[in-house]
C-alpha cells in the first residue's frame, strides 16, 4: 500500500525525533523566538511521549527483538524529559542563565532518550514488526498526538499534571 509508509511507526516518530533537535537549535539560538520554540517543544514532547505510552510501548512487547526493559526504561526516561522540560518551563526569564542551563539539562535528557530508543526498541520494531502492523501503530500514534495537541497538551500546567501525578 502506498500510503503505509507515511504511517509506519518508526518512521514517524524518527520525524519527530528530528523536529526535537531543530526546536533543540532554535531555543539555543539568540536570534530565533526561544520562547516560541519552546512552547512548540513542549507540545511535542508531550504529545509524542503520551502517544508512545499509549498506542506503541505496549504493542511493540509482543514482539521479539524489541526489548522489553528497553521499552520500561524509555517510560522512565520519558519521566526524567518531562520533569526538565517543567523545570525550564517555570523559569520566568527566556534567555537567562538559568534558562540557558534548565535547556541544556533538557537536551540533555531528551537527547539521551532519543538516541537510546533508535537504537534499541526503532531498531527492533523495525526488524521484528510486519509492516501492516507499524502502519497501524503509525496511525494509532498519530491519532494520540493530535488528541494531545488539540488538548494545549503543552501547557506549563498539564506538564506540571504529568510530572507530579
Amino acid at each position: 500500500m502506498a500510503g503505509d509508509q507515511d504511517q509506519d511507526v518508526v518512521a514517524v516518530i524518527l520525524k519527530d525525533h528530528r523536529t526535537m533537535e531543530e526546536l533543540f537549535r532554535r531555543m539555543r539560538s539568540v536570534e530565533a523566538d526561544r520562547a516560541g520554540a519552546l512552547a512548540k517543544f513542549s507540545a511535542l514532547l508531550i504529545a509524542h511521549g503520551e502517544a508512545e505510552e499509549a498506542e506503541v510501548y505496549g504493542a511493540l512487547k509482543r514482539f521479539r527483538n524489541v526489548d522489553d526493559e528497553e521499552v520500561e526504561h524509555g517510560v522512565e526516561e520519558h519521566a526524567e524529559g518531562n520533569e526538565a522540560l517543567l523545570a525550564l518551563l517555570e523559569v520566568d526569564e527566556v534567555g537567562s542563565d538559568e534558562w540557558d542551563a534548565r535547556l541544556e539539562d533538557l537536551v540533555k535528557a531528551v537527547s539521551h532518550h532519543v538516541d537510546e530508543e533508535e537504537r534499541t526498541i526503532l531498531n527492533g520494531a523495525r526488524e521484528s514488526v510486519p509492516d501492516e502492523r507499524r502502519a497501524e501503530l503509525g496511525a494509532a500514534f498519530l491519532r494520540e498526538r493530535e488528541r494531545q495537541l488539540a488538548a494545549d497538551c503543552g501547557s506549563v500546567e498539564n506538564v506540571r499534571g504529568i510530572v507530579r501525578g
